[in-house]
Parts: C-alpha cells; structure tokens; sequence
C-alpha cells in the first residue's frame, strides 16, 4: 500500500519504509518551517526570546535540526552502517560553511548561543530546505533495508522532538500557534491491575528505539492501582486550597528547598503560568501562549515539576507510579478507560538505562546524551497535545530534571 498522510503520523513509522520516510521527513521539515513563521510573525525577524536556562533561541534549535540530519546523512559516507556507524568519522563538507561552528553543541554550548552570529530566519530556512534536498536525494537511493534507514529514521524522530520543542518555546514567549488545547477528562474510577511480568525496554527488531529507552529488562509488577486519568484541576486546587505549598512535609527535601528559592525570588503558588485560582470551581486562569486562559476544573494539570507532582501524591495519600506500572497500565488498560497522550506524565524513578543499553553514537551531537543526568533525572510517560501523532507510543521515554516546568507535563498517582 501506498504511503499516506495518514499514515505517516502514527506511531508505526518507527519501523517507517523509504516511501513513509521520504513523506515523513518532507511533513516534520514542513512542521518546522510553520511553527518558525508563526513565532517570527510574533517575535520579527530575530525571533528573540529572553535568555533562560530552560530554553534555546528558536533560530538556533531550526538550524540545529537540519545540522543534525546533514551531519549523519548528506555529510556521513559511512551512513548506511546504521547504528554501527563510529560517532566522528570522517565526514564531508556542509552546504552552509559555519554550519558546524553555529549548531553543533558540542562548539556552541548552551549559555553562548544567544551570542552566536546566526543567519537570519531567511538565511536558517534555505538551510532547511538545503539539507531537507540533500536528505530525500540520498533516500531515494537507499536500500530499503533497516540499517541503511536507521539515520534517516533518526532524523524524523530528533526533529519531532525539537518540534515540540518550539512548541514549548513558543508557549515561554507567547507566541500564539493556534494549537487545541486538550478539553475536559470525565472523572473514572481508578483502575486495578493484577500482578505480571513485565519486560521494559525495545526488543532488538526493526524499529527505531532511542538508545535510553532501549534495552530487555524483565520486571516483577504486583497488583496495583492506578488513576484511569491524570490530575485535573479540580484535585489540584484542592491541594493548593488545603495550603499544599505551605507545608513542607509534604515534599521531598530537595523538593522543599527548591520552593523556597522560588519564594525569594516570585513567589510560587502553582504550576508555572497560573495567574488565578478559583477555590470553589476548581478552575484556574493560566496563560497559554500568550493568552489568559480558563482551566477548567475537569482539564488535566500542566506545566508541573517532579517536586509539586511528588508533593501533591503525599497529600492525596498516595504516590507516583513507576515506569512499569505506567506502562502495563497503557498497554493492558486501554480497553477499561486509561487515557494518556494530552500531557507527558511524571512517573517515580530516577533515570536509569535497561539491562542492554548502548550508547547512540548521535546522542551527544544532539544533546540527548543521558551520561550526566543519570540517577539525577526523572522518567517522563506518554505524549502531549504537542507532539505528533507518530511519537504516542506507550514504550516512548523522555526524561527531564526534577524542576523542569516548562513543558507540557503533568502526572497521575497510584496507590500506596
């Protein structure tokens, strides 16, 4: 069968054929160039955003993601060696001479890319386009075998990632994009799941798997209770009401620590963009890409960190779940009412690899080398409203530090 729109955005293309991934690559670089002239429509042409620690200047994460691709495809002779493929071989020269002193960050650490000489929106879009040509050029000679495939698989992947993350840039900005926002969750009763054996980790076939969430690591998971929907509003109020940010045994120490820093500087009474609090409807106003925005109490909580996730599990006399439970729940409880994919999900555990890891070769040319937040990092579940479709996968796994709040996140809690 032919590829299709339809079916380029669901969660098969990571075992995607040259056909899906020639539609696919042409569709996520289209993404990119959309969600750019949106926030350059909002921004000017500079697309400035203030320097933070939690974000990167929207032309440079563009740039970045062609880069990416360039570096491992147009420029790699060694490509069709797929996972095999040594991390600095040799390789050819870019089509944009600085390239690689602009976006690899490995030259371009984080704190200075506010100050790089970067080409304008005009300039970073024919680079896009540039490399996007080079990319489908070389895939339609390539074999349609998974080795050979496996970098431009990663390519879709890695920009999909990156484009959900301009979406979060644009939220910190305000930038409007015209998104849905996910609507009210119908309160269901919490789901009970019997003891299993559980194997956590992608099985070494044809899909493509990140390196930290592949692996084979059988698990015992006793019986459990787990809510059918994450946090809504309405529970979270409660806790807020029942002076939750008050009281400090309900939060880990380093959890504790870090509100009180907050308290020095604004304050914090809330999820990141709260500016309201309705008591007695459980709703709140939060600003959402640059507009004031209702809650409703039967929407699902956002822009939570670990530590007012953890905290809100202790008061409700609960807990977080862990990884494997999240999953079993995703996978077996999909007919009795487990909803997941508006909001990526806390789960318990520190980052840790399964039995089997390997490094990427690629990871540290994309920053998603996990080698020093190992142990420090918490395990993110699931999807959000703002990634695509073909990321919603219950063995996906993202992982951010614990007072990370400025993506789409939320959490739901299991049973002591």
């Amino acid at each position: 069968m032919s590829a299709s729109i339809a079916t380029i955005d669901t969660p098969h293309m990571r075992r995607a054929s040259r056909e899906e991934l020639s539609l696919a690559l042409m569709d996520t670089r289209n993404y990119t160039l959309q969600l750019l002239a949106r926030i350059e429509q909002a921004l000017g042409e500079g697309l400035r955003v203030p320097q933070a620690g939690d974000t990167v200047p929207p032309l440079w994460l563009a740039g970045h993601v062609a880069w990416l691709a360039e570096y491992w495809i147009g420029r790699n002779p060694q490509r069709a060696l797929g996972p095999r493929c040594p991390a600095d071989g040799v390789r050819l020269a870019s089509v944009e001479p600085q390239a690689d002193q602009w976006f690899d960050p490995r030259l371009a650490p984080h704190d200075q890319r506010w100050a790089l000489p970067l080409p304008d929106a005009d300039g970073v879009r024919a680079y896009l386009l540039d490399t996007l040509e080079t990319t489908l050029e070389l895939l339609e000679h390539t074999p349609d075998e998974d080795a050979a495939l496996y970098f431009f698989r990663m390519a879709l992947f890695h920009e999909d990632l990156r484009g959900e993350e301009l979406v979060t840039i644009a939220q910190a900005a305000g930038v409007p994009l015209g998104l849905t926002l996910p609507g009210g969750v119908a309160a269901r009763p919490p789901l009970v799941l019997p003891a299993t054996r559980w194997t956590l980790g992608w099985s070494e076939d044809a899909s493509f798997a990140l390196d930290i969430e592949r692996g084979h690591e059988p698990v015992q998971v006793p019986e459990f209770e787990i809510d059918a929907q994450p946090v809504s509003w309405a529970q979270y109020v409660e806790f807020i009401d029942d002076g939750g940010y008050d009281r400090e045994e309900l939060w880990h120490h380093r959890g504790w620590a870090w509100l009180q820093r907050e308290a020095q500087a604004e304050g914090r009474r809330g999820p990141r963009y709260v500016e309201q609090i309705g008591v007695a409807s459980g709703a709140v106003l939060q600003t959402l890409f640059g507009r004031p925005t209702r809650m409703g109490g039967s929407q699902l909580v956002m822009h939570v960190n670990w530590w007012e996730a953890d905290a809100f599990a202790r008061w409700a006399g609960r807990r977080l779940p862990t990884e494997a439970e999240w999953e079993v729940a995703a996978v077996q409880g999909a007919r009795r009412g487990f909803r997941w994919g508006d909001v990526r999900e806390w789960t318990a555990g520190t980052l840790k690899p399964f039995a089997g890891y390997q490094a990427d070769a690629w990871a540290p040319h994309a920053e998603m080398d996990v080698h020093g937040v190992l142990n420090a990092a918490r395990v993110l579940r699931g999807a959000s409203f703002a990634s695509r479709s073909r990321m919603r996968h219950p063995k996906a796994r993202a992982w951010a530090l614990p007072e990370r709040d400025e993506a789409f996140v939320g959490f739901r809690t299991c049973a002591l």
